[in-house]
């Protein structure tokens, strides 16, 4: 059976399901150097996405679109070659009309080029847990587990999900969306905004405040304080504030419900019974960090030992709030979790995908496994041609090594087909020494970040447990990891300012020319790790090609397909 998943809103993506096996999923971000989060504004790009791997719209046995903001169901715009288009889909979760996750919310039909097209729609969180569920290592097992999902509209809810049983509701942990985090940010810190927006329109922050909260502590006073206006705002039955929000806000939703402007509520409380301790923004969001996380941890502690017993258990997280790599570690260390899993697309990236695997369930309470890679998304465009001003030549994986250690300067590196998710993990990067502490520096001036961000690691797996602690296999850099003592010298372009690292960890099962370009790497230098950040324009998704890099001229060296391209010769080709 051929199953094709469709993400139509934010982060728009297109994933196709042959058989059980993930032939693609290409988020629209990744195309043509598209803004970030772009959405599938035509559906004509469908047909020549599915083309380029050999299929056909006509060999489609099922089509299924994501499930957007609403309660009883959602609606989407798009296009047909420029021609409008309203699709109905289904709710953002489960709701009294929307009860089951695996069966469809909604269906409908869609044209592209004036060609209908049967639809089916399920909840948005359904995607969520489809997709992360059924690339874990417990679906391959034909292991049940806890999935968590957690994203920006949504309150954190969990489910128990079992490969023969299908999937139970564990309901919602506590009434905060995700969006929670980044809108500590508009109030609090360089973000800050004297006039707050009744939506959300900025989704970068999130990312950043993960960052900047090194450069703060939790305190003991903000801590109580963010429980006792939580209480109140929320989970107090007496307050006029919490009835409103359990009256208004159900988490279907931030485009569909009033959920943020009681969230600006909630931390304008904060700020005024903060400000008497005099106590920094950085250290205020350091607390903020540490109560959602420390809420989180508790919730679900007492949730799953009260729903299933004392565990272990197997665990997935999935949503935006699961590329938070603190929380992903915390929650790896709880004493009931046996296993975790957070698959490298756990924002509404992997939704497609989601999508397209309960098109292959159809209904049935079964709950496969998928096969899959991580490097499922478009392929390269070919560079034909070199620019003016530079020259192209051979480079192996051995001699690009050499270029890294001696000439001590970033290199763009694009190969094959593209990541699945937002992380770059070396098919899409700029590789680089970790061993010189201006190297940090270099990289996030070149992409115009902030100073306190930090640079990933790379590190060959085997080389990992003598390096990070724990060290532990990471290949999708979802986790925190400290740096031991003894090589925080070493590598000190990959070392956060709390000694943490975000680790992507490398074998030849992920990445066979990564993993060649380390090992020599590790030969020449000694070290077995290196830089790694994303290759792409400020705002945008990945390269699509060596042609863009050139263009975007912020680093002279590019490397893609044995190809290395260097600023300062003249033209060729």
């Amino acid at each position: 059976m051929i199953t094709c998943g469709l993400k139509l809103t934010h982060d728009g993506a297109v994933a196709l399901v042959d058989d059980r096996r993930l032939v693609l999923s290409v988020e629209m971000e990744k195309l043509a150097n598209n803004p970030r989060y772009s959405a599938i504004g035509d559906l004509g790009i469908v047909p020549t996405i599915l083309a380029e791997h050999g299929y056909r719209m006509e060999d489609v046995d099922a089509f299924v679109v994501d499930g957007w903001d609403g309660d009883e169901s959602g609606t989407v715009d798009t296009a047909d070659r420029g021609q409008p288009l309203e699709l109905v889909v289904g709710p953002y979760r489960e709701s009294r009309t929307s009860p089951d996750l695996l069966r469809p919310s909604v269906s409908g039909t869609f044209t592209v080029d004036g060609v209908p097209y049967p639809y089916t729609s399920h909840t948005h969180a359904a995607g969520h847990v489809l997709s992360t569920y059924c690339t874990s290592e417990f679906a391959r097992r034909g292991e049940p587990a806890f999935v968590l999902v957690w994203d920006g509209g949504m309150f954190p809810r969990l489910y128990w999900v079992d490969p023969e049983a299908g999937v139970e509701n564990g309901g919602s942990l506590f009434p905060l969306i995700g969006h929670t985090y980044a809108t500590a940010g508009h109030h609090f810190g360089p973000f800050r905004r004297d006039r707050q927006s009744a939506n959300v329109d900025d989704l970068s922050v999130a990312g950043k405040l993960m960052a900047y909260i090194a450069l703060g502590k939790p305190s003991e006073a903000v801590l109580e304080v963010l429980a006792s206006v939580f209480h109140d705002h929320y989970e107090n039955e007496a307050s006029p504030a919490a009835a409103e929000h359990s009256r208004t806000v159900g988490g279907f939703g931030s485009l569909f419900e009033p959920s943020m402007p009681p969230l600006h509520d909630f931390f304008r409380a904060v700020r005024e019974q903060v400000q008497p301790f005099a106590v920094s923004d950085e250290d205020v969001l350091a607390s903020v960090h540490e109560f959602l996380q420390n809420l989180l941890l508790e919730r679900l502690d007492a949730r799953i030992r009260a729903w299933k017993g004392d565990g272990p258990w197997n665990l997935c997280f999935a949503g935006g709030c699961a590329l938070n790599i603190k929380w992903n570690s915390a929650l790896r260390a709880l004493p009931l979790v046996r296993r975790m899993w957070v698959p490298p697309f756990p924002n509404d990236a992997g939704s497609a995908i989601g999508a397209a695997v309960l098109g292959a369930i159809g209904g049935r309470n079964a709950v496969p496994a998928l096969e899959w890679h991580t490097r499922l998304g478009p392929a390269l465009t070919p560079t034909t041609g070199t620019p003016q001003g530079w020259t192209a030549r051979p480079c192996s994986p051995d001699e690009l090594a050499r270029v890294l250690h001696t000439g001590q300067e970033p290199v763009v590196v694009l190969h094959g087909r593209a990541e699945l998710g937002p992380r770059a993990l070396g098919g899409r990067s700029i590789l680089a020494a970790a061993t010189d502490a201006a190297m940090k520096e270099t990289l996030n001036q070149v992409k115009g970040r902030e100073y306190y961000r930090p640079v990933a690691p790379i590190c060959l797996v085997e080389e990992a447990p003598e390096i990070f602690d724990p060290g532990t296999p990471d290949p999708h850099m979802l986790y925190d990891h400290a740096v031991r003592p003894g090589w925080t010298s070493r590598i000190p372009a990959v070392v956060h300012l709390d000694g943490t690292a975000r680790l992507q960890t490398v074998s030849p099962d992920d990445d066979a020319l990564l993993s060649d370009i380390l090992t020599a790497y590790h030969r020449v230098s000694g070290v077995p790790v290196l830089c790694n950040t994303s290759a792409n324009l400020n705002g945008s998704g990945f390269f699509p090609d060596a042609a863009s890099a050139m263009a975007w001229g912020k680093v002279d060296r590019v490397w893609s397909e044995g190809v290395l391209y260097q600023r300062g010769g003249a033209a060729t080709g």
